[in-house]
Formats: C-alpha cells, structure tokens, sequence
C-alpha cells in the first residue's frame, strides 16, 4: 500500500509502507482543529483527493488503507464544517466511517456491512440494559443458541445489589429458589427445577468466567470471591439440553461473567443495618490491544441475629491481549478470597418463637473461616472465517474449616475441608456457509477436571477435639472427564435445530485413614460411560412468536464417599436425568416479553446426603415437573413491570428398600425442602430524569422438611424491597436500598432423621427490615 503525505513547502518522494497510506496536516496545533470548523469548497473528485485535502484545511492526520479508497467519488462538499461533519458527509455516500484512533489522529475504514435482519428464534428472556461491546464476536456457541429455558440478567440489576454473598442476587432471577441458612461463611445455596438448593441434590453447575467452580460436593461456594460491583451479567440455563458440561450440570448450569476489558476506575461504598459496610473498587486499562482489569472489595457486618458478625474480602486480576487483527486473544484471570463469620446457630420450634435473634451459649464459639482461590489461562483463536478454536486451563483452591453445633444436646464438630481442582477446557467450532441452509454451526469439546481431596471430621468441646473425637479422617482422588458435540441447524428461516451429544466417565480412589473397621482403600462405583443424548428445537412462524422443545439426558453421581463402594455395599449406577421441555416465547411488540414453559424430569439412583452427617442416602427414582411464566412490559422509557411465577413438584417415585424402611421415603411423597412455587417480580420507574426507583418482590411457598412428610410444611415467604437511585453527576450516583420492608418473618427449616429419636425441625430466622446507603462512583476514560 502507498504511503502518501500532504503537500508541504518541500517536495518529497512517494514511498512504499506495508500498511497505511498518510495524510498528514501542515499544522502543529491538530487537536484544536479538529473541533473546530473550517470554511471547505471542493469540487467533486476522487475520494482520495477529497480526503486529502480535509486533511490540510482542517489540520488533521487521516489515516487509511489506499485500497479502501481506490476508485471511489466524492461528492462536492461546500460549507463551514469540522472534520467529523466533513467526513461523516463524504464517507457515508460510500460506505466507509471515521474512527478517533488518538490525538489529532483519525482512521478511515470500511463501514461493517449491514446484516439482513433475522428472525429472533431464541427462547432467552432478559432483565436489565444490555451492554454492547465494541469487540469482535466468537463464533462459539453460547446460552442463547440452547433451546431452552434461558435468563439473563445484566449489570445494572446488579451492581446496585446490598448483599452479603453473590447468593442474594439470585433473588431476582426466575424460577431460582435461594435457600440461605444464615449460618456464618455457610450463607446460602441456589437451585431450580424442583432441586432443593440446601444441599441434599447438588443440581447446578457453576461458572465463573467460563471456569468450573463447584467444589466436589457440587456446592457452589466459589462464589463467595464475587461482589456485585464487578459482576457484567448473571446467565442462568435451566434444563437438561445443554450438552457443553456435565459434571453437577443435573438441572441446568449457571455462568457469572465479570467485568473485561474498558477504561474506567469505579467504586461503591456503603453502609447499613446490622453495622453492615462495605468498599468495593474496580479498575480498566485498555491500550494497544491490552487489557488490565482489577478489582479489590471488602464487606463486613454484625448480622441479624447475635453471635454472627462476618467479614469478607475479594482480589481479582484480569490481562488479556488482542492484536489488531483480531486473530486471538489470549488471558489470564486470578481471583483470591478469604472471609470469617461467626455462627449464631439453630433454634428449635419454641426457641424461635421466644426470640428470633437470640443466640446460645452452646453456639458461644460457632464459626468458620473459608479461603477459595481461581487462577485460570485463555487463549480464544479465529483459525479460519469459519474455524473457532477456543480453551482455558485453570486451577481452583478451596479450603473451609467450620465449627458447627447442630442443635441442644448434640456436640461441636470441627469439618475441615481442602480441594485442589486442575482442569482445561478446550472446543472448535466450525460456522461454514451452507448453501441450502439458513445457517450451520458445528461445535466438539473435550474437558477433565482433576480433584484432590481431603477432609476431616472431630467431636470438639469449645474448639478442643477430644482424644477420641475423630470421626472422619478421609481422602479421595476424583477424575471427571467428557466430550460433547452440538449442533445448531436452521434448514429455513422458521426452523432451528439443536441436536447435540455427550459422554462422560468418571475415575478415581478412596482412603478412609480413620482406624477401626472402616480403615482401608474403597473402589469407585462402576458409572461406565455416562452417555447424554440431547436435542432440541424453536420454530418462528412469525416474528415475534417463537414455540420451542427440547429433551435431554444429565447424570449425577455419589457426592464425597457415596462415590465409592463402601462395605456390606453393591455398585450404585449414576443418575439418569431425562427430561423435557415445551415452551412459547412471544414479543408482540418492542415494548412487551412474555415466555411460558411446560417442563418434566425423571430421575433414576438419585442420592441424598445427609446435612448432619457425611452419610448419603438412596432416593431411588423421582419426577418433578412444573410451569414457568415470565412477563416483561416495558411501555415507555419511564415505566416497567416484571414478573416471573414458578409451578413446581418433586415427588419420589420408586424409593428403595432400604430408603422405605429406614428414611421413610415412600412412593408419593414430596422431596425434602422444594417448595411448590417461586416467585419475583417488580415495577421500575424513573421518577425524574436523575431520580430512578425498583420496588420488586420475592418469594416462595411452603416445604416439607421430612422425608415422610409427617412433620410439618414451612418456609413460605414474600419479601418487598425499595431501590432508588438519584444521579448527583454523570459520574456519581447515590443510592438507598430497602429490604423486607413489611419486616416479614421468615426462617430456613431442616430437618435430619439421622438424628433418631430426638429429631426435630431446626430454625433458622432470616433477617428483618433492613437500610442500606451507598455512593456509586464510576469515571471513564
């Protein structure tokens, strides 16, 4: 490509450059010209010529390509004009636009070409603005090319969150249960689908950035490292269709995405009921293809209850690096958190009824302290227009010790848990053009995850073990690895296709080192190899009215030691999941969103554990079902309402022996701590231009909280809340939230039939009405 100068007193030669053709301005001063007009008469001309001489009247440098000006005309341009109105008038007659590439300095490029518009066919619903990134878009397949039950929902809905851990976003979200215990570091869970979110069925699997991050018991505590300010967006997929993860992915995956990429510097300060406060800050550069995020938060708070003070800090850094070309990118993330909590323990019936913030001197030296950490590489490649290589390898810590006294008469317990994970993911998607399809994609991934685990059970007195207190003195090797292809076919318009595949196999050993008859190596169950057929299907007649379905295969498999073959056992078999979903999603208009879904699941082998003890216990077969609705209106830029009601039902159908005999669980009865509705819902409404409010609510209904179903329902709940939000400047913001402004009484019931004879239902209160303040702070640069 020729490089050209403008013309200057003094002639020089025309040289040859690899890259751009210069048009360089005559004057010292171009950034005052550039916002400044200029008196421009020219005739019409070659592009080039045009350009060239915009360059000198206006005291520019353009930069550009001589083949994307080669054989092209300008139109006579006569006025008083900056250079970004004189451009915006000769570029756009010929398909090319203007980009501010530094001081003084102005790119001329081809302008995208424009796309056909295409038929919204996706059954994804979303809450909040979405953000569009200036970057170039992967051809890997993501949530919103699974025909399923899709929801996202974005920054704004969250970073103006007061929560002690990420759990309490999930509030918002359709269709998930938050079951929060209120227990110190052990504050919550979140489920769906008829999954009880307390841990018995660990159902969801997690990602953070792309990256696996459930520990092996399939609970989702990394998430204790994520604070709401540098959370981009909350992705949850609900169902058995999606053949991208296996492990813990029984009824669906959810994926937190943090914050990448940008030149900002953002911070949130805050403080509330409780004592509660918190700093959380962020950081973006972005230059020359590089990026560096960072992000440092505290949060702390005297809770509810007594006896339950907790503290938590968080680090993440994030580098990545994209060359020009946009050929790759390649990153790396580490993320580091450590928190401290005090445990005020549970109450029984009455006890909860005297005071709902009390506290017991059984519960007097309660608490835990937990450290996870992440560290991960990413290396995204475009091999082809049509090849998209994608992988990641990362690496996860989880270390938690917690003191626990369960309930009156029964003793402390020390459980000292230590996770190491490795693990790499990598996938190639190949987009090609079909010429009697409407569109193709093809997607193979392979991924492993190694475990190294270890964990440690004592009887203590105050935090004193007893001499004889060991009751767990376990470690395990855990092996999960798959592969899966996906498809998405649209043979017309109308019609997309999802059928996909997926197998895993599961590997690993077990050492018990507590001495006595247990004492020894166990083998791992014989899971084989765990195959997952899936497919699915949207069909749009119309814009705007999509009908979908979809089916699909998820497994589970024994949690902790239930994964091996203990004595006096057999071989248990995975879990099969098979289910199925039919849904419509209607938008009408732009202003109006709707979705509704019929969706089943039957389950063989599923397994318990036991919240009291490390025990598991054989379910046998299940079936849940239920509906989901979501409405969204948003008739105008000031108003909108939301809102999401859950129908569901999880009962066991075929239970064991063993589990009838022992358990209680009969054919008929109801699963343990799934309530039969969930719900959330909510009116934005923009007050004034810098004054905006969201009064939402959430809920649930009632439970059983024993397997045969004789002790009881609870749990039901309704909570309102209050944010407002008034815009001081473009760059400050200040915020006050309400919570459970009807000062609703709610609890997290459980109950444990290991206990025997003395089992009862044990309480734990949520919190009351609550205040939080807070300055949001965000400059971009």
């Amino acid at each position: 490509m020729d490089c050209k100068l403008n013309p200057t007193p003094a002639k020089k030669p025309r040289r040859q450059l690899p890259l751009l053709a210069l048009a360089l301005a005559a004057s010292m001063d171009a950034s005052a010209a550039n916002s400044a007009g200029a008196s421009i008469d020219l005739p019409a001309q070659p592009l080039a010529a045009t350009l060239e001489n915009l360059a000198k009247s206006t005291n520019t440098k353009l930069i550009y390509a001589d083949s994307v000006v080669q054989g092209l005309q300008a139109q006579p341009l006569k006025g008083n004009y900056t250079v970004q109105e004189a451009l915006e008038k000769v570029l756009s007659q010929n398909g090319l636009q203007y980009e501010q590439v530094g001081e003084g300095v102005i790119a001329v490029k081809k302008a995208p070409a424009p796309k056909a518009p295409a038929i919204k066919d996706d059954s994804v619903f979303e809450l909040g603005a979405v953000t569009v990134s200036d970057q170039a878009e992967s051809v890997k397949l993501t949530s919103k090319d699974i025909a399923t039950s899709v929801d996202i929902m974005y920054a704004d809905k969250i970073a103006d969150q007061n929560v002690l851990t990420a759990y309490d976003l999930f509030h918002r979200m359709p269709g998930v249960q938050v079951t929060q215990f209120g227990q110190g570091i052990t504050t919550g869970k979140m489920s769906f689908r008829g999954f009880n979110g307390e841990g018995r069925v660990n159902a969801v699997k997690l990602l953070i950035d792309g990256v696996p991050s459930n520990t092996n018991s399939g609970d989702t505590y990394f998430i204790d490292s994520l604070f709401p300010l540098d959370i981009e967006s909350i992705e949850v997929v609900r169902g058995t269709n999606d053949a991208r993860y296996g492990l813990h992915s029984f009824a669906g995956n959810i994926s937190m995405n943090t914050t990448t990429g940008g030149n900002y510097a953002k911070g949130r300060l805050s403080y509330g009921s409780f004592n509660t406060h918190d700093i959380q800050s962020g950081l973006g550069y972005e230059k020359d293809g590089f990026s560096q995020n960072y992000q440092i938060s505290y949060r702390a708070s005297d809770g509810y209850r007594d006896h339950s003070d907790t503290d938590k800090n968080s680090f993440s850094g994030k580098w990545f690096y994209t060359p020009d070309d946009q050929k790759y990118k390649i990153g790396l993330i580490a993320r580091w958190s450590e928190a401290g909590a005090q445990e005020p323990g549970y109450m029984t019936y009455q006890e909860q009824l005297l005071n709902q913030t009390q506290t017991f001197a059984r519960n007097a030296t309660d608490g835990g302290k937990r450290t996870v950490g992440q560290v991960s590489t990413h290396l995204d490649v475009n091999l082809s227009k049509t090849l998209f290589w994608s992988s990641k390898v990362y690496g996860n810590l989880f270390d938690d010790q917690r003191y626990v006294t369960y309930g009156p008469g029964a003793a402390q317990q020390e459980r000292d848990r230590d996770e190491i994970q490795y693990g790499a993911m990598t996938s190639l998607t190949y987009h090609p053009v079909v010429s009697w399809l409407d569109d193709f994609s093809l997607e193979t991934g392979f991924d492993f995850q190694q475990q190294e685990n270890k964990y440690l059970r004592y009887l203590t007195d105050s935090r004193v073990r007893r001499s004889s207190g060991l009751r767990n003195d376990e470690k395990w090797d855990f092996l999960n690895y798959g592969g899966y292809i996906q498809a998405v076919i649209k043979p017309f318009k109308w019609l997309k296709l999802t059928p996909g595949y997926r197998a895993d196999i599961i590997d690993g050993s077990f050492f018990n080192y507590r001495a006595g008859s247990t004492f020894g190596a166990y083998p791992l169950n014989d899971y084989g190899t765990i195959s997952q057929p899936k497919i699915g299907a949207v069909i749009t007649p119309i814009e705007g009215y999509s009908l979908y379905g979809n089916w699909g295969r998820t497994f589970q498999v024994g949690l902790g030691q239930a994964t091996f073959v203990f004595r006096n056992q057999s071989n248990v078999g995975p879990s099969l999941n098979d289910g199925w979903e039919v849904g419509v999603k209607l938008k009408p208009a732009d202003w109006v969103e709707g979705r509704v879904a019929y969706w089943a699941q039957d389950a063989s082998n599923e397994i318990s554990r036991n919240l009291a003890s490390v025990d598991s216990t054989m379910i046998g077969a299940t079936k849940r079902q239920g509906v989901d609705i979501e409405v969204k209106v948003y008739p105008n830029d000031k108003v909108g309402v939301w809102a999401a009601y859950s129908l569901q039902e999880a009962k066991v159908t075929n239970p064991p022996a063993v589990a009838a005999g022992t358990m209680e669980y009969v054919a008929g009865n109801q699963v343990v701590n799934t309530p039969n509705y969930l719900f959330s819902a909510g009116i934005d409404y923009q007050i004034l231009p810098q004054l905006r409010s969201s009064l939402w609510t959430s809920g649930q209904g009632n439970y059983f909280v024993d397997q045969a179903n004789q002790r009881g329902q609870y749990g039901e709940y309704a909570l309102l809340n209050l944010d407002l939000g008034y815009q001081v400047t473009k760059q400050v913001e200040l915020q006050l939230q309400a919570k459970n402004l009807t000062d609703a009484r709610r609890e997290y019931v459980w109950y444990d039939e290991t206990f025997g004879a003395t089992a009862q239902p044990f309480f734990s209160p949520g919190d009351g009405i609550a205040f939080y303040g807070a300055v949001n702070v965000k400059f971009d640069y």
